[in-house]
């Protein structure tokens, strides 16, 4: 087993569990405001110190990643559950209107970058992470949707797909039956990417305050609260730094494990 796919699923596995046992336990309330206890560095009450309002820094960290995995989640449901069927769609009705328009507006899409787009719309609609969790899933649906367009066209010159159509299956049924079985595994290496990408751009909107408001934790936001006080304590932007790092490497390197994996043309090459 590659070793990017260890250390992936180990990095994404922490975050995992640590915004899991987030909803049973965590070491401090993070509503509560405790002034004498503000900038503490790390120490044995608060390993990882806290920050400017006194709030345990472990503890909005661990709630953070539910913020994180939440928006990245839905924002990636949204990305392939509109994405993919649209890329099916137009690879099986090559050529049609329904495939030029993808192409065009994918296109259009593409020609801004994602966070400048996903600023624009929560800056329009307000900040949320509502708001957020549309404009990354908004954004991700031309990514499935050209990723399945293009795969599927290559599929569909196949010696399987031209005896299905032989035996008079219809587009739509070989397009389910046929296609998207074949499109699975990268489909789930390009989730993992796009994963990565939208804990990236959740905590690019916190960070501008158009992400997820106050109460609920962000690392985006425990960042810009912590940019002031850098020369005093860094700590309080050292963790939620390392924490976007660590997220997105985690999910990055586990796309890349799981496509040497999955990929049998990669396989065949070590072999």
């Amino acid at each position: 087993m590659k070793r990017s796919l260890i250390l992936g699923a180990a990095l994404t596995g922490l975050m995992a569990a640590a915004a899991l046992l987030a909803f049973a336990w965590v070491p401090y309330d993070v509503a509560a405001v405790d002034i004498p206890s503000k900038l503490q560095p790390p120490s044995t009450a608060h390993l990882l110190g806290t920050e400017r309002y006194g709030r345990d820094i472990l503890s909005m960290l661990m709630l953070g990643a539910q913020t994180s995995l939440a928006v990245a989640l839905v924002a990636v449901g949204i990305g392939m559950g509109a994405g993919v069927p649209l890329g099916l769609a137009a690879a099986a009705t090559r050529g049609s209107l329904l495939d030029e328009a993808l192409s065009r507006t994918s296109d259009l899409i593409f020609a801004f970058p994602s966070l400048v787009t996903a600023i624009l719309i929560t800056a329009t609609f307000g900040p949320s992470a509502l708001n957020a969790i549309l404009a990354i899933g908004l954004f991700n649906v031309p990514v499935f949707a050209k990723l399945t367009r293009g795969a599927a066209l290559a599929l569909w010159q196949r010696e399987f797909i031209l005896a299905a159509r032989t035996f008079g299956k219809s587009r739509p049924r070989i397009s389910l039956e046929h296609i998207l079985p074949n499109l699975a595994s990268l489909l789930i290496v390009q989730g993992t990417i796009q994963f990565s990408l939208g804990i990236l751009a959740e905590a690019g909107l916190s960070y501008v305050g158009l992400g997820a408001q106050s109460p609920t934790p962000s690392w985006g936001r425990m960042l810009a609260d912590a940019q002031t006080l850098v020369g005093i304590a860094p700590h309080t932007a050292l963790f939620p730094g390392l924490a976007i790092v660590a997220a997105v490497m985690g999910f990055n390197l586990l796309g890349d494990g799981l496509r040497d994996a999955l990929d049998p043309r990669l396989k065949a090459g070590r072999t």
